[in-house]
C-alpha cells in the first residue's frame, strides 16, 4: 500500500473512531443568534464609529457574526504569512483590556476540523466550556483547523501570537491542550514555541514531535488516555512520557522536579464504564474536560 493509501486508510480510521464514539454524544447545537460587535475587545484600546467594519486587510480578523453557548463563532484571523486562521472565542463581559486576563487553547480532534463546518469543534467537544468553571477572567480561543501536522500547528503559535500582541494576555497563564488529532498538533507546536505557554494538556493522542526545545523550556505537560485507546492505544504516551523523563533526569533534576513538569495518567476501563462510556478513544473526549483533577492540575497547578 502505497503512502498516500496510507494516509487516506489512517483519516478514514480516524474519524469513524472520534465520530462514532464523540459526535453521537455530544450536545445538539443550540439556535445561533446574531452576535454582539466585539470591537470594545479586539485590540486593546481599539475604538469603533459604529459604521460597518472595511473589509480585513492582511493581520486583521473578521469577527464571526453568529454566536453558540456565549462563544463568537468562526471568526478569522488574515495572516500574511500563514494565510486565514478560523476560531471561535469567548471573552468575558468583563474584560476591559484594563487587567490582565489568562488565555486558554484547545485544539480539538478530527470531527472539529475546519473542512467538518464552522463551529463544530465547539458542538462536539466541552473542553472550552469547561475550562470555564476554573478561572473566570480568561479568554478561551478554540481554532479550527486543517489537519493536525505543521500547516495546524504554526497557525496555533500564529493565533497564540497574536492573542498575546493585541490583548491584556498575564503571558505567566497561557494554557493548551489537544485532544486525539489536536494532541498530534499539539506536540508539534511544543516542538517549536514550548515558551509560549505555561502548561500543555495531551489527550488521547501521541506526540510527533521532538523533545529537546520542550525540555529545554520545561514547559509541564500532562499525558492522559484510556489504557486501551481504540485509535492509539496507550504505548505513544507511555514512551513520549519516557523520553522527556529521561532528559530531565540526564540533567540532574530530582524526582519532585520531574514530577511537577511531566505525568503520565493511563485510565482503566472501569474509568470510561463508571463515566457511562465504552469506548475509549471518544469517551476520553467526554470525561477527560469534566475530570477535576485532569484539568485541575492544568489550571489549578499553574498560575
Amino acid at each position: 500500500m502505497g503512502q498516500k493509501e496510507m494516509r487516506k486508510t489512517r483519516i478514514e480510521l480516524f474519524a469513524a473512531i472520534t465520530i462514532i464514539g464523540l459526535w453521537a454524544c455530544a450536545r445538539q447545537p443550540e439556535a445561533t443568534v446574531q452576535a454582539q460587535s466585539q470591537s470594545e475587545h479586539t485590540e486593546v484600546g481599539a475604538e469603533s464609529d459604529g459604521t460597518a467594519a472595511p473589509e480585513a486587510r492582511s493581520d486583521e480578523v473578521t469577527d464571526g457574526t453568529e454566536t453558540y453557548r456565549d462563544f463568537v463563532v468562526d471568526s478569522v484571523l488574515h495572516s500574511r504569512e500563514l494565510g486565514d486562521i478560523h476560531y471561535c472565542i469567548y471573552i468575558p463581559e468583563s474584560y476591559d483590556g484594563s487587567e490582565a486576563y489568562s488565555l486558554y487553547i484547545t485544539l480539538p480532534g478530527y470531527q472539529g476540523l475546519y473542512f467538518q463546518g464552522a463551529g463544530v469543534n465547539i458542538q462536539t467537544e466541552e473542553f472550552a466550556f469547561e475550562a470555564r468553571n476554573y478561572k473566570d477572567e480568561m479568554i478561551v480561543a478554540a481554532p479550527q483547523l486543517e489537519d493536525w501536522g505543521e500547516t495546524s500547528a504554526d497557525k496555533t503559535i500564529g493565533l497564540t501570537e497574536y492573542f498575546l500582541e493585541h490583548y491584556n494576555i498575564d503571558p505567566e497563564q497561557v494554557y493548551i491542550n489537544g485532544y486525539s488529532g489536536g494532541g498530534e498538533t499539539l506536540s508539534l507546536v511544543l516542538d517549536k514555541r514550548p515558551d509560549l505557554y505555561t502548561a500543555a494538556l495531551m489527550c488521547s493522542s501521541q506526540w510527533d514531535g521532538g523533545y529537546e526545545a520542550l525540555t529545554q523550556a520545561r514547559t509541564p505537560v500532562y499525558f492522559v488516555t484510556g489504557e486501551s485507546d481504540e485509535y492509539y492505544g496507550a504505548e505513544p504516551f507511555r514512551q513520549a512520557y519516557q523520553e522527556i523523563r529521561s532528559r530531565y533526569e540526564a540533567e540532574g533534576l530530582s524526582e519532585a522536579e520531574i514530577d511537577e513538569l511531566v505525568r503520565l495518567d493511563i485510565k482503566p476501563a472501569s474509568y470510561f464504564e463508571a463515566g457511562g462510556v465504552t469506548n475509549q478513544h471518544g469517551g476520553g473526549g467526554q470525561l477527560f474536560c469534566r475530570d477535576a483533577a485532569v484539568m485541575g492540575w492544568l489550571f489549578g497547578n499553574h498560575q
